[in-house]
């Protein structure tokens, strides 16, 4: 099954009258073949949906203009099978709101050398048709993905897989809703920002709420909520003995499961998907939203911490576009360095709010005292994440543009132990090495939160970077410091 069975992708091929019927009917064929088969391919997580041949200025506006008005659509593929006038483009591509995947392909793999003929060059001129498509798109300054290769190709399958879950991500911020349970912690930079421009410019909204609105709402849970969901952490959790029923500090399971009730029913009646909250600001609970904020984030909430909604939006958008992938998206925060020559690691984690979406294995739950907040000892899930190929991302604001940051890491098992850590963690090698990949970060101004992810690649990113129009940024395993600090002055420069 697609992951997004309610989304659309519309495959549009390009051409003109002047070929002739029987030859536009040889294209609308191929077309619907090509269609066809990206949609029935199972890594093809959206829904392709064929559309008829455009042949003039008027059908592509149309086209385009119907794109812009349907709530399934998330995007089009292009195709010029023949050659089609790239001036009969600029209208539609004009009011285009959705993203554009370019895809520059040929219904043949192989030329036919005995046979070929001058009708069979007619028919099939993409590798020219498609140049004077990308002219118009490059001249008009347009963003779009370009894929280049066989529409068989598995390789181009998962260019075209990777742009589409980045669109669905896209598709979900648009007109999204995350809250903030009191302001940015104070005195911090990074994890503030406009919020005016981040409307503007990626689509969702962040307002406040007090933080009394939400307690209210947790006053209100029911008991017979609260034992239900007690129950469920029983059986799907291993409970720390102080917490099982009869145990001392079994109500504070009862009080935290109260919490998670809580900010569930908080976030669907307003109808968010996502929120942020503060520490020094949650007046009027009893302790800290722990295995709250945990299960919200398994739910498919973003979340992060302190006031930091650009990496709750994040966490939310990134786990739209891993929906259905095996492995998860979760708030992160580097926190503390293993500094052995022989093994430099990053030990990831945060005070409590790690998803159990990246476990390795049955997480733990447990309560443990907490040295900041001012609250009651708060439960929270524990547990190891696992080793693989992983990377964490952050949006952070520079002033006059937002950028996306990506630093590609290598997720490693625990090297030892951990008895007295009461948080969950992940261990990682960040590319190209601790130094280089370390430094880059700051250099290119990072935050300390991030979203970790275990299913998504750099190029998930680059995709979702080009279609919301900000600025990308990565550090992977060919990053040269040299290089990578002109890239930023070339931004600077670039943005200005």
């Amino acid at each position: 099954m697609k992951a997004f069975t309610h989304l659309e992708v519309w495959f549009v091929t390009g051409s003109q009258d002047l070929y002739g019927e029987e030859t536009l009917k040889q294209v609308a064929v191929h077309s619907q073949e090509i269609a066809a088969k990206l949609h029935a391919d199972p890594a093809i997580p959206v829904n392709v949906i064929f559309k008829p041949t455009v042949k003039s200025s008027e059908e592509i506006y149309a086209v385009c203009a119907e794109a812009n008005a349907s709530t399934a659509c998330i995007g089009i593929i292009t195709w010029m099978h023949t050659f089609s006038p790239a001036k009969m483009w600029i209208r539609g591509l004009n009011i285009l709101q959705k993203p554009l995947l370019h895809l520059h392909t040929q219904f043949n793999r192989d030329i036919p050398w005995s046979t070929i003929d001058m009708d069979f060059m007619n028919l099939n001129q993409s590798a020219h048709g498609d140049r004077e498509f990308g002219f118009i798109m490059s001249r008009m300054r347009l963003k779009r993905k370009v894929v280049v290769g066989h529409w068989q190709d598995p390789l181009v399958i998962g260019k075209i897989s990777s742009w589409m879950r980045a669109a669905a991500g896209w598709n979900d911020w648009q007109g999204a809703r995350f809250v903030r349970f009191g302001d940015n912690m104070r005195y911090v930079a990074v994890t503030d920002g406009d919020k005016v421009e981040a409307e503007m410019k990626f689509g969702y909204s962040v307002n406040t709420h007090g933080i009394g609105d939400l307690v209210k709402v947790i006053n209100e849970v029911t008991d017979a909520s609260v034992d239900t969901l007690v129950q469920e952490y029983a059986n799907r959790y291993q409970l720390m003995p102080v917490l099982q029923k009869g145990g001392e500090r079994h109500q504070s399971l009862k009080d935290a499961a109260r919490i998670e009730l809580g900010l569930q029913y908080f976030l669907e009646n307003g109808n968010y998907k996502g929120f942020s909250d503060t520490f020094e600001d949650l007046h009027g609970m009893k302790q800290l939203p722990g295995i709250g904020a945990q299960r919200m984030m398994g739910k498919g909430y973003g979340f992060a911490g302190e006031g930091d909604w650009k990496t709750a939006a994040l966490v939310r958008a990134m786990k739209v576009m891993g929906a259905g992938l095996p492995g998860g998206n979760s708030f992160m925060e580097d926190y503390t360095y293993h500094f052995d020559p022989a093994n430099p690691l990053v030990l990831g984690s945060h005070m409590l709010e790690i998803c159990e979406s990246i476990a390795n294995g049955k997480p733990n739950c447990e309560i443990h005292p907490l040295g900041i907040g001012g609250k009651e000892d708060p439960v929270r899930l524990v547990f190891n994440a696992g080793a693989g190929p992983a990377l964490n991302a952050s949006v952070v604001d520079m002033g006059n543009r937002f950028r996306l940051l990506v630093n590609e890491v290598e997720a490693v098992a625990p090297v030892a132990e951990l008895p007295k850590l009461p948080v969950a963690r992940v261990l990682w090698k960040p590319y190209p090495n601790m130094q280089d990949g370390c430094a880059a970060w700051i250099l290119a101004g990072g935050a300390h939160h991030t979203c970790y992810s275990q299913n998504l690649t750099s190029e998930h990113l680059e995709d979702f970077a080009e279609i919301a129009g900000i600025e990308y940024v990565r550090i992977g395993k060919n990053t040269d410091i040299y290089q990578f600090k002109n890239e930023l002055r070339w931004n600077d420069a670039a943005y200005k």
